[in-house]
């Protein structure tokens, strides 16, 4: 098995990997070439969401900048949004639904690494390679969620359908549907109910 396999099948991996070096290099590369474009160069912007995310429904929206680390391993449904500074370190599949937004500052980071720094500092092999063990955990966001200004996602996290999350929350856990949830570490809050509707006809 590959190292790349076992990246994207959450198993202990070799981060140093050239095959996964290569792709980190190309898609932030892609990252790049985005956020140095304006947003009235619609088709150009396109081009590189599609090369950068080719698991990204087409009427997506994110405002840049952006940062993927390797982009082909995060889908977004339809009419997504992000703001300024959308991060997603998509080291296994990263699922976003439907009508998604995220709020400036929003990080969602599947890597986890090793707790004890003799494990986790990585070693210069005798070839000059280096050599970095680590593992990552899927992301799921459900359909129709929002994700406040400043809310980090840890790996292993699923988001249920239409859950809010308030600003400056950072996610370690799974969050139902339908709640407003929040903190550090986010917390259920409430359920959303029709008393949450701005206007009650």
């Amino acid at each position: 098995m590959t190292e790349r396999e076992k990246m994207e099948k959450s198993l202990l991996y070799n981060a140093g990997d050239e095959e996964l070096a290569a792709l980190r290099v190309k898609a932030h590369k892609l990252s790049k070439d985005y956020n140095d474009t304006y947003e009235t160069e619609k088709e150009k912007r396109k081009a590189i969401l599609r090369e950068l995310l080719p698991n990204a429904a087409d009427n997506c929206y994110l405002q840049g900048p952006i940062q993927f680390d390797y982009g082909y391993l995060t889908t977004f449904g339809d009419g997504c949004y992000a703001n300024f500074n959308l991060t997603v370190l998509d080291c296994c599949p990263v699922t976003i639904g439907k009508h998604v937004f995220f709020g400036p500052n929003c990080a969602v980071v599947t890597p986890v690494h090793p707790m004890l720094p003799e494990e986790r500092n990585g070693t210069m092999l005798e070839d000059g390679t280096f050599f970095s063990l680590e593992y990552a955990k899927p992301i799921v966001i459900g359909d129709s969620c929002w994700l406040a200004s400043n809310v980090t996602v840890c790996g292993g996290v699923t988001i249920g359908e239409g859950t809010v999350i308030g600003a400056g929350s950072v996610v370690t856990r799974d969050i139902p549907s339908g709640v407003f949830a929040a903190g550090n570490p986010c917390r259920v809050i409430r359920k959303l109910t029709e008393k949450d509707k701005m206007f009650n006809s």
